[in-house]
């Protein structure tokens, strides 16, 4: 348990039942009034936001989620095998729970498995990774029609947009939050 006082981004709350992870909060006193906190949470499972207010000082009950640095080693069937790099013991994580991280996702790639009384909530990768670039078109010097970008699939075989100069084989940078090219990777 803990106060309205503790919360902090990215703690996680068990609200009836359910996982919430806290993206903002902001304690606000009024000239009239008491003091509360607003929060904008967003559940663990389903990735639905909403805007909650608390009362200040009142207890919330936390979850304890365990976040463990893990391997990823190869698709099984509708699931995703991670290998916990600390006790060597491997998971099966459903696709639901990976989501689009499986645009970014190779093996031996690490990735970071929240846990909840054993079972895996989410999968967190880096902010960037470095993938090759499977297939794109050459590029036409003067063909501007587009922005300047042309579609290139990634060897997880999710598609982003490059720049005209890059071409197939090459190693980029990608972010995965967005899936947006960021450069070269050297």
């Amino acid at each position: 348990m803990a106060t309205t006082n503790d919360l902090k981004n990215g703690l996680v709350l068990n609200l009836d039942g359910q996982l919430w992870t806290v993206i903002d909060f902001q304690h606000v006193k009024p000239g009239k009034g008491g003091a509360f906190v607003r929060t904008k949470l967003k559940h663990v499972l389903s990735g639905k936001v909403v805007d909650k207010t608390f009362n200040a000082g009142v207890k919330v009950e936390t979850a304890s989620v365990d976040k463990r640095e893990m391997t990823y080693l190869y698709r099984d069937g509708d699931a995703f095998v991670f290998m916990d790099t600390q006790s060597y013991e491997q998971i099966h994580v459903p696709a639901e729970t990976v989501g689009d991280a499986d645009n970014f996702l190779l093996e031996n790639q690490d990735a970071v498995i929240g846990l909840y009384e054993g079972n895996p909530l989410f999968v967190e990768l880096p902010a960037s990774v470095v993938l090759t670039i499977e297939y794109t078109e050459p590029g036409v010097q003067g063909d501007r029609s587009t922005g300047g970008n042309k579609p290139a699939r990634l060897e997880t075989g999710h598609e982003i947009a490059v720049p005209l100069f890059i071409t197939t084989g090459e190693k980029v940078k990608v972010d995965t939050r967005d899936g947006s090219y960021l450069g070269r990777a050297s």
